[in-house]
C-alpha cells in the first residue's frame, strides 16, 4: 500500500468528461486570483474531493467497513513557496465568508496552535499542516502562499472538512517536496482532523484520498487500513446517483456533544457491555467483539451479524425509561465501572451532553449496518441482471430506516426527501454523512435523473424554501459518478 499520490496533467483523469469544461474554467479562475492577490506565479495545485457514502453510516469508528465513493465536489489549493520565512498566508476565493489568515510555524514540537473552541475555517488547514509537520519534523518548512476554493458544501454531509484537511496535508507535502504514500496521507489526515475536536472514524479521509475514478471504495479499518475498489454494476439503463442536500446544516463541531461524539461514546460502551456478558476481554469497539467471539466460527459473515444481534437482545437489561436508554449510573452498574472513571474515559477530551445512553439501539444499528455493507459489496460484485438495482436499493432503504429509528441521526427533512425520491424512480434513498441534516443519496437510472431532480425541486425545495434561487437549487442537487481521489494537478 505504498502507492504515491498521483499527479495528473489532464483534468479528464480526475473528473467525468462532461465536467471537464466547467472545471477548467474554475481552475483558471483560481490561479488568476492567486496571481492577483500574491503577485507571483503558482508552483503547485492540489485537490481532494468530498465523498458520498453509499452505505455504512456511523460504523467506521466502530471498526467496521464502509462503502463510499469520491464525488466531483472538492477542495483545490493553489500555492507557491518562499525560503526567507516560515509564514503561511492563507486566502480563500470566497473571501467574504472565509477571510484571509496568516500564521507562523511554531517549531518541531508544537508546529502550530489550534484553538478547537472556535469555529474557524483556517483550523482545518492547520490540521493538515500540523499532521504533516509532526510526521516530518522539519527544522524550517517552506513559507507558503495559498489560495483555496472549495465546492463541497459545509455541513452538507459530503465531508467538506476531511476534503479540506486532506488537501491541506497534500499541499504541505507538495510544497516541501516530501515523499508520502496515499495510505500514509490518509492515516495522518484521520488523526489530524481530531485537532478540531471531532472524533473522526476515518471513512471520510479514506474516500477523499484513496478513491479511484469509476469505482466505489470498500474501506476497512481493522486490523489496519485497507481499501478495495468496488465496480458498480453495469445495468441497462445505466445506474446513476443523485445527491440532494436538505440544506439543513449539521455542523459536527457545533452539535458533536449531543450527536456525533455521543454516538461514539455509546458504541464504545455497548462494546464493553457485550464483551462483558459474552465473557470476552474488555474491548473498545463492536468489531473487536465480533472478531473475538467468532474467531473459530463456521458461520458466514452475514450469519454472524444476525447471531450477535440476537445475543445483544437477549443480554441487555430491561430498559425502564420507555426506550430512552440507560442513565450513566445504570451504565456504570452494567459495566462495573465507576461513574467517575466513565466520565474520565469517555467525556473529557470530546465533550458529551445527554441524560440517557441508548446502547441497545446503537448496537442494533451498527451490527445490521455492517452486515448491509457486506451484502452491498457482494451484490455489486455478483451482478447478473437488472434486479441488482432493486437489491441495492432495498439495502439503502433499510439503512435509512435504521439510521432514523435506531441511531436517530436522521431528521424530518431527510425523511421527506427520501420518501419523495422513492415515489419517483429512486430504488434506494438514504442519508449520507453524519446525518442530522446534510445530504441524501439516491440510486436511480441515468434516464430518470432529470425527472427525479425536477420532482425534488418542486416537491421539496420550493415548498420547504420558497425563496430559494435557481443557483441555490442547482448547487443543492447534483447527479454524480465516482471520481478520482486526492491528486496533484500539473497541467497549469
Amino acid at each position: 500500500m505504498s502507492t504515491p499520490v498521483p499527479s495528473f496533467e489532464s483534468l479528464d483523469k480526475i473528473y467525468d468528461p462532461t465536467a471537464v469544461p466547467k472545471q477548467e474554467k474554475r481552475y483558471k479562475k483560481l490561479i488568476a486570483e492567486f496571481e492577483k492577490v500574491y503577485q507571483r506565479k503558482p508552483e503547485f495545485v492540489v485537490r481532494s474531493p468530498g465523498r458520498v457514502n453509499l452505505i455504512g453510516e456511523h460504523i467506521d469508528y466502530c471498526g467496521f467497513g464502509v462503502l463510499p465513493m469520491a464525488i466531483e465536489r472538492d477542495v483545490i489549493i493553489v500555492g507557491s513557496t518562499i525560503d526567507e520565512d516560515t509564514k503561511v498566508r492563507l486566502a480563500n476565493i470566497n473571501d467574504k465568508k472565509y477571510p484571509a489568515r496568516e500564521f507562523d510555524y511554531e517549531g518541531k514540537d508544537k508546529v502550530v496552535t489550534i484553538d478547537a473552541t472556535k469555529l474557524e475555517w483556517s483550523n482545518y488547514f492547520k490540521c493538515g499542516y500540523k499532521g504533516m509537520l509532526e510526521k516530518f519534523r522539519l527544522d524550517k518548512p517552506k513559507g507558503l502562499f495559498l489560495m483555496v476554493d472549495g465546492t463541497v458544501p459545509a455541513g452538507g454531509g459530503l465531508s467538506s472538512s476531511a476534503a479540506f484537511v486532506c488537501a491541506s496535508a497534500l499541499a504541505v507535502v507538495t510544497a516541501n517536496k516530501l515523499s508520502i504514500s496515499k495510505t500514509e496521507l490518509t492515516e495522518i489526515a484521520i488523526v489530524a482532523e481530531r485537532n478540531v475536536g471531532v472524533n473522526s472514524g476515518g471513512m471520510d479521509q479514506s474516500a477523499s484520498v484513496l478513491s479511484e475514478k469509476d469505482f466505489a471504495l470498500h474501506v476497512e479499518f481493522v486490523p489496519k487500513l485497507h481499501t478495495a475498489p468496488v465496480p458498480l454494476p453495469v445495468t441497462s439503463p445505466k445506474l446513476a446517483f443523485v445527491i440532494a442536500n436538505t440544506l439543513v446544516t449539521a455542523d459536527k463541531f457545533v452539535t458533536a456533544p449531543r450527536n456525533y461524539n455521543l454516538r461514539v461514546v455509546e458504541t464504545h460502551m455497548a462494546a464493553l457491555f457485550l464483551a462483558k456478558v459474552l465473557n470476552l476481554p474488555p474491548v473498545d469497539t463492536l468489531k473487536e467483539v465480533y472478531d473475538l467471539y467468532y474467531q473459530d466460527s463456521s458461520l458466514n459473515e452475514v450469519e454472524r451479524f444476525s447471531d450477535l444481534l440476537a445475543k445483544a437482545e437477549q443480554h441487555y437489561p430491561k430498559d425502564n425509561t420507555e426506550g430512552n436508554g440507560f442513565t450513566l449510573e445504570e451504565v456504570s452498574k452494567m459495566l462495573d465501572i465507576p461513574v467517575k472513571e466513565l466520565q474520565a474515559r469517555y467525556m473529557t477530551r470530546f465533550p458529551v451532553e445527554t441524560d440517557y445512553f441508548r446502547l441497545l439501539q446503537r448496537t442494533k444499528h451498527v451490527l445490521s449496518e455492517a452486515s448491509r455493507v457486506i451484502e452491498f459489496r457482494k451484490t455489486c460484485e455478483n451482478s447478473k441482471d437488472d434486479s441488482t438495482l432493486k437489491a441495492l436499493g432495498n439495502l439503502m432503504n433499510a439503512s435509512q430506516e435504521s439510521c432514523d429509528k435506531m441511531f436517530m441521526c436522521s431528521c424530518p427533512e431527510i425523511n421527506n426527501v427520501c420518501e419523495i425520491a422513492r415515489k419517483h424512480g429512486s430504488f434506494g434513498s438514504r442519508l449520507s454523512g453524519a446525518g442530522w441534516g446534510g445530504s441524501t443519496v439516491h440510486l436511480t437510472t441515468e434516464d430518470n435523473v432529470p425527472k427525479l431532480i425536477e420532482v425534488l425541486k418542486n416537491e421539496f425545495y420550493r415548498k420547504t424554501y420558497p425563496n430559494i434561487t435557481e443557483e441555490e437549487l442547482d448547487d443543492a442537487i447534483i447527479a454524480t459518478k465516482p471520481c478520482s481521489g486526492a491528486a496533484i494537478y500539473t497541467g497549469f
